[in-house]
């Protein structure tokens, strides 16, 4: 097969009038478009046949990487399969054919699988209530924190203008809080990993509105002084929030509303194994404790993404409440037997018990000059995803593994003597784990360069935007 011409753009393939559409004859009556949003010349779009743009789009899609077709190590984004009944049920006319607009009466099997999701999330979590209108984590974080201001400004306490976060937190959260109009104050770790309470302490005061955590943290490590922290917290005004990413290896075994949180937010693409990934769609409902329920949005009169939410009720009802116990400890399981196979060749910096991911400093033998770059393109080429590299931003060269509960022995072995394989490269073939991937439709790139001055035109199309 001529590969070459199944990595050429779609406007490589392009000819002038192929014709690969039949558009049906215009029944509205003719319109002038303004000058001012009129084009100047036709947009040049590419005149493809439609044979030539199936094979064109089906052959790329094969380069894609995703769980179903690949393990998919990448921490603190649980990559969780998506069981396949989950997309039967959400594919079912019932569901999928139904309108937000349509008769309530209409709608009440809909309207019970939201009610049953909120209820069930409320039980897994501790918390009383949940809002499912957020459409991703990230607006489930902005979310929860518009209910903690809000509650702050109801009591006329105005001043609480401040958000701690720890050091090793999720981007999203600095970047959330920021967007909120907070002021980000970040709380240093230990040596252990876990939140430095004496640093905690000094930082502490009737300004602070909130304190956003995860725990497990993004080391994977269980805040064990999680109870203190929430006592301090809660004594100066403030309020916990719980940044769902890492609630996988607790799912079933802890709480966050047991640990004291007030607020929320969960990750239905993580823990509960809906697609995630590709620009969406995503899922982040926001549950709260006590009458903080009283400050939910009600500008979205809708139930956020309603077969996101479908599906990861048929993962939690498919598991039933004793299977869900085994999520959290077989996810800890899987991440504790990679981590203790391969520390003796991979610098493993906090030697504490972690739980569902843990983190590694790069190769243990820093002589031969591998990366963890070059360690996760090198995997590409065994058919692995690389994990998530250089975050957390505490190790240099941090590398950053979560397994999920899911994967089987058998491919954690692979992924294990893969991962020792290249640790004995970089000793005796430096330069082939350099120069990887060798065996991908794209080689080596330089990631900086593209960043920086990225591409945006292509030189035989000047005129269009790739």
């Amino acid at each position: 097969m001529n590969n070459q011409l199944y990595s050429n753009l779609i406007f490589e393939l392009s000819r002038p009038e192929r014709i690969g559409s039949s558009l049906p004859k215009n029944e509205f009556p003719h319109h002038d478009i303004p000058s001012s949003v009129s084009r100047s010349h036709a947009a040049e779009l590419p005149e493809c046949d439609e044979l030539t743009v199936v094979r064109h789009y089906t052959n790329h899609s094969g380069n894609n990487f995703g769980v179903d077709n690949g393990f998919y190590p990448l921490g603190s984004c649980t990559m969780k399969y998506n069981p396949k009944i989950n997309d039967e049920m959400a594919a079912k006319p019932e569901f999928l054919n139904i309108h937000p607009l349509q008769p309530e009466e209409t709608t009440q099997g809909s309207l019970t699988v939201t009610t049953m999701l909120r209820n069930i999330l409320s039980n897994l979590t501790g918390m009383d209530d949940f809002t499912l209108k957020p459409c991703a984590g990230a607006h489930g974080e902005l979310t929860g924190l518009m209910i903690i201001r809000s509650y702050h400004e109801s009591r006329q306490d105005t001043k609480r203008t401040k958000v701690i976060v720890p050091d090793s937190a999720h981007g999203t959260n600095p970047a959330s809080a920021a967007v909120c109009g907070l002021e980000v104050v970040e709380v240093k770790s230990m040596a252990d990993g876990t939140v430095d309470l004496e640093d905690l302490a000094t930082k502490l005061d009737d300004t602070v509105a909130a304190m956003m955590m995860t725990n497990p943290n993004t080391l994977g490590l269980f805040e064990h002084d999680i109870v203190k922290i929430v006592e301090m917290v809660h004594k100066c005004g403030g309020l916990m929030y719980y940044d769902g990413a890492n609630l996988n290896p607790l799912l079933g075994v802890c709480r966050p509303g047991d640990m004291g949180f007030d607020v929320v937010h969960v990750n239905l693409h993580k823990t509960f194994s809906t697609p995630h990934g590709g620009g969406g769609p995503g899922s982040g409902p926001v549950g709260v404790r006590g009458n903080l329920a009283q400050y939910f949005p009600h500008v979205n009169p809708y139930h956020g993404n309603f077969l996101v939410e479908l599906r990861a009720l048929t993962y939690i009802l498919t598991l039933g409440r004793e299977n869900i116990k085994e999520v959290g400890p077989l996810a800890t399981l899987n991440a504790a037997y990679i981590k203790e196979q391969l520390k003796d060749v991979y610098e493993l910096p906090i030697t504490g018990l972690s739980k569902h991911e843990f983190v590694f400093n790069g190769l243990a033998d820093k002589s031969t000059g591998v990366t963890t770059m070059d360690v996760a393109k090198r995997l590409l080429d065994f058919g692995f995803h690389a994990p998530t590299i250089y975050f957390p931003l505490l190790f240099h060269e941090a590398m950053m593994i979560e397994p999920t509960e899911n994967e089987s022995v058998e491919t954690i072995d692979k992924f294990i003597a893969v991962m020792r394989q290249i640790a004995q490269e970089a000793i005796e073939q430096p330069e082939l784990v350099k120069s990887a991937p060798h065996n991908t439709p794209i080689k080596r790139v330089d990631d900086v360069l593209a960043a920086r001055q990225p591409v945006l035109i292509h030189p035989e199309n000047p005129a269009e935007t790739v």
